[in-house]
């Protein structure tokens, strides 16, 4: 085996790749041989088919096989001889030379990017800080109570977050169209079920009336026959119910999962899932800027191949959530190009983090993945049983691995950049998704 290199890109190279023709016979000959002693073919005992038959019939596959196993073996030999970290596949060419004793290929690869994280003296993070007081629980229990509201009727006029049961018809042109009828409708004042126009001609009418308006549907109305439109509807008010909220009492405990209904033990969990969920968002603003520090502060090339394998994956990961939504791939065509821009973003990211993780020995240590899980057991009801789930197959623990050694990487940035502390607002971070 001869080997050359030549470098035609940044990444890309060209390594060129001689094969004794003699070792591919022998190798070949040798695999027949085996093949012969247990092949079967009519007309013959097993293991009696005359050798120039065998080789005949799988003289060829036997051939590639060798041929592609050589390839293999001498572009890795190669490969680690150079120290060169290859990326994706090889594309293996044939070479036109004459050569009576070898055959000439040239391996076409990329390798990974050789660089040192950059400076993050001069990179700025802003880190939210709250604490979570009695404000914020009630708040918090507003929330719980207005997701367990129930309605009664009432006589008065419908006003905002009353819902109302209707009766509806509308027409263009005189002719009712499609979607436009609806009988014992309920929807809440306020929440933007229907359009403002007709929600606002809906306020303040009384149980038992009936109400004819126009109406004209938004230039970008999702039904193209309709935007632009004006038609008419005719509304008839079945019912106006007005909201009750829940008492904050032992009942409104008990049904928040706190078996005595005592309501400082509820408070108490509520502050506790709280500062749990505003810790994990702030870390999750830190996690966002921390990265964004990182591409900045270090900007490399990006091996071709690992952009299109992402690529791909991102592609499947669409295809299986499009599946289990109950559409259909053939529906909705993927396309590459919808994630290029992602691919390319995760592939530097994970060179970087992997470059930093070696270089300043942030690998996550088994007392901090223990931590991590214990943290997020605590969320069920029984803690324990969670742990025990994790541990008993090591490969669980993989991806909290992973955000321990994310957490390593924000620590170590955080340590080296420019962070000043800024007071975060409580419904703003909780509205972030």
């Amino acid at each position: 085996m001869e080997s050359n290199t030549a470098q035609a890109s940044e990444l890309e190279r060209r390594l060129d790749l001689a094969i004794a023709i003699a070792d591919i016979e022998k190798e070949m000959e040798q695999r027949l041989k085996r093949m012969s002693r247990n092949v079967k073919m009519p007309g013959f005992r097993p293991g009696k088919v005359p050798f120039n038959i065998v080789k005949q019939q799988y003289g060829a596959q036997a051939h590639r096989e060798v041929l592609s196993e050589e390839l293999d073996r001498v572009f890795s030999d190669a490969v680690t001889a150079q120290k060169m970290r290859v990326a994706g596949y090889p594309r293996i060419e044939p070479k036109n030379a004459e050569n009576a004793t070898h055959l000439e290929f040239s391996a076409i690869f990329e390798v990974y990017p050789e660089f040192t994280p950059g400076d993050l003296s001069t990179a700025e993070i802003e880190r939210p800080v709250l604490e979570i007081g009695a404000a914020e629980v009630d708040k918090t229990l507003d929330i719980l109570r207005q997701q367990r509201v129930t309605y009664v009727d009432t006589d008065r006029a419908a006003a905002k977050d009353d819902r109302v049961v209707i009766d509806f018809l509308g027409k263009k042109d005189g002719v009712p169209f499609a979607g436009g009828e609806a009988h014992d409708y309920p929807f809440v004042l306020g929440q933007n079920m229907m359009l403002p126009d007709f929600e606002k001609a809906v306020e303040g009418c009384k149980a038992g009336e009936t109400k004819t308006f126009d109406l004209s549907f938004p230039a970008d109305y999702h039904a193209k026959d309709l935007a632009g439109q004006t038609v008419q509807f005719e509304v008839t008010v079945k019912a106006v119910q007005a909201p009750q909220l829940p008492a904050v009492d032992g009942e409104f405990a008990k049904s928040m999962g706190v078996a005595d209904g005592d309501l400082v033990k509820m408070k108490d969990e509520i502050t506790a899932n709280l500062q749990r969920e505003v810790k994990r968002r702030i870390e999750g603003q830190l996690k966002d800027q921390v990265m964004a520090a990182l591409l900045q502060n270090n900007p490399i090339t990006i091996p071709a191949a690992l952009v299109e394998m992402e690529v791909q994956r991102l592609m499947q990961n669409a295809r299986e959530d499009m599946a289990q939504r109950g559409i259909k791939a053939k529906d909705l065509p993927i396309r590459p190009e919808w994630f290029a821009e992602q691919a390319k973003r995760r592939v530097s990211l994970g060179l970087i983090l992997a470059e930093v993780v070696k270089t300043e020995n942030l690998q996550a240590k088994p007392e901090q993945i223990r931590a991590l899980v214990e943290e997020s057991a605590q969320s069920y009801e029984q803690p324990e049983e969670v742990v025990r789930w994790y541990y008993a197959q090591p490969q669980r623990l993989q991806e909290v691995e992973s955000v321990a050694i994310e957490n390593n990487v924000v620590d170590w940035v955080l340590s080296k950049a420019k962070v000043t502390d800024k007071a975060a607002v409580f419904d703003e971070l909780m509205a972030q998704k």
